[in-house]
């Protein structure tokens, strides 16, 4: 049989170690399905709308540190794919996007569903082109693959025309250079250490190893730790040398405010991790480790000198930031979160949207094991179910639980049908208040009165029965306990429909307190 451009990409991709790819089929791109189908290293998803195949490969990438392919057809299938591209380029996450187009002889007459897709992705994406002519194909994915793997990890897109995929591919596929990024002077930055008063580390790693080369460092120079947003799992949040997590609304960071020293790990300072670009400030020195924190690390340790230093105040006020306050007598965000805690394993894989009620999670959840978290650090609605869904196809000895609002939910909920389907057991966790939460905390801080935030309420227990999942509601605390003890251990997709009220919008909170004002 000859071996086609679509056999040589399906070749590049699983000698690069892609696991997985999820997609809405189209016409655009069917000798690649057939490739895909007949490698046994790769496994297709077929998702029920492209944004939640994008969500599932960004949290696949995330979760693995390892690209996923996120595959859609031209036009609106690209389009619906886009939300998470962005995710992944604003999270830093490999990730890698072939898109079918319009035959290469129907290009640029504003074919069916014709779109400049290197164009369209080009500021949404690390690296973005069009294939020219067939040949070039193969080559192109590996050149995408390592920009997608280089030095600031990210999303890859690379479009390529319907007639391109079954024509004869060249041999031998070139093969492109791999990124080397620039390494610090670990000699520079331990003398830096050594004179430091107060450093501290902000940190972003997502890898075991990573995780526990920073423990050990930490330790042995006495450094104290903040978590980036939605990054909580990148250091134990129970450890004494852990400063808190640098996300929205968190209580004053003295230690982070005097420091002299920032050790950046793994990350990007993004807006929210460095509460609205204040810090870094003016007279703090700031060192980014982005790619090869474990070795650094482990040779930072071993040259830099040991030193201890008090830093009891900053994680008294972390301690008692994330104590959870007695629940009232309705059921509160608070207990469920405290609850999911107790009950469900140290390593389960907690996957959060946006909106209101993920703070609760980031205050209240005490992440300890690395790569347990994924959360849209771009704030994107309908990320949690099919990033859990992911998950638990990454990772199937683990617990996958989404945790997600009611306006989120109905985004992208369907892909609980994906995880039947594919006999992935998740637990979905929706916090049902009827209401765009947000939005309406905005508004009212604002002084405006609520508008278009009303949303109506859902059987989101028999909305997932309808989809061959069990379903839970749960509208008291009596009902809580139970009801996640049955989901955790159902042997198929479970949802929890928790009723909670309008009125609280944070722990610290609530509507009426700004409406009455």
């Amino acid at each position: 049989m000859e071996r086609t451009v679509a056999r040589a990409v399906v070749e590049v991709l699983a000698d690069a170690g892609v696991r997985r790819g999820y997609t809405v089929p189209g016409e655009s791109f069917l000798g690649l399905l057939d490739a895909l189908a007949a490698e046994p290293r790769l496994t297709l998803v077929s998702t029920r709308h492209e944004s939640g195949a994008a969500f599932m490969a960004e949290a696949d990438g995330k979760l693995r540190g390892a690209p996923a392919l996120a595959l859609a057809s031209r036009g609106p299938g690209a389009t619906n794919l886009a939300i998470g591209v962005h995710t992944a380029e604003q999270d830093g996450t490999p990730m890698l996007v072939l898109l079918g187009q319009v035959p290469s002889t129907k290009l640029g007459r504003r074919s069916f569903q014709e779109v400049d897709l290197a164009a369209m992705f080009a500021p949404l994406a690390r690296w973005s082109a069009q294939a020219g002519t067939a040949a070039e194909v193969p080559g192109l994915v590996a050149e995408a693959l390592s920009a997608a793997t280089g030095p600031r990890p990210g999303p890859a897109v690379l479009a390529v025309p319907s007639d391109f995929w079954d024509q004869p591919a060249p041999d031998p596929v070139p093969a492109a250079p791999p990124a080397v990024p620039a390494a610090p002077d670990t000699a520079e930055v331990a003398a830096l250490l050594d004179a430091a008063e107060q450093p501290v580390v902000i940190t972003g790693t997502r890898s075991p190893e990573d995780h526990a080369e920073l423990v050990a460092t930490a330790e042995r120079l006495g450094l104290g730790v903040h978590t980036g947003f939605r990054r909580q799992d990148s250091f134990p949040e129970d450890h004494p040398q852990h400063l808190g997590h640098l996300a929205l609304g968190v209580p004053a960071l003295d230690a982070l405010e005097h420091a002299d020293l920032l050790l950046v790990l793994g990350m990007r300072l993004d807006e929210v991790t460095t509460q609205g670009f204040r810090y870094p400030l003016p007279h703090q020195r700031v060192i980014d480790v982005e790619h090869g924190v474990a070795g650094f690390l482990r040779e930072l340790r071993t040259t830099a000198a040991p030193r201890s230093r008090d830093w009891s105040q900053a994680r008294a006020a972390v301690r008692a930031f994330s104590t959870a306050p007695e629940g009232t007598d309705g059921l509160h965000p608070t207990d469920v979160v405290r609850t999911l805690r107790r009950l469900a394993p140290a390593d389960a894989i907690v996957t959060n949207d946006a909106g209101n009620f993920a703070g609760f999670v980031h205050r209240y959840w005490c992440f300890t094991e690395p790569r347990t978290q994924l959360g849209p650090c771009n704030g994107a609605m309908g990320y949690a179910v099919p990033a859990a869904v992911a998950a638990k196809l990454a990772a199937p000895e683990r617990t996958a639980l989404a945790m997600v609002g009611d306006g989120g939910a109905l985004m992208t909920g369907q892909e609980v049908e994906t995880a039947v389907r594919l006999g992935a057991p998740i637990v979905v966790v929706v916090f049902q208040n009827g209401l765009y939460g947000t939005i309406a905390m905005h508004q009212a801080k604002a002084g405006f009165g609520l508008s278009a935030v009303d949303i109506g309420g859902v059987d989101f227990a028999g909305w997932a029965r309808s989809l061959g999942a069990a379903g839970y509601t749960v509208a008291s605390r009596a009902e809580l306990e139970p009801s996640v003890r049955a989901a955790l251990a159902a042997d198929r997709p479970a949802v929890l429909d928790v009723r909670t009220d309008p009125d609280v919008l944070t722990a610290d909170t609530r509507l009426a307190d700004f409406l009455e004002s």
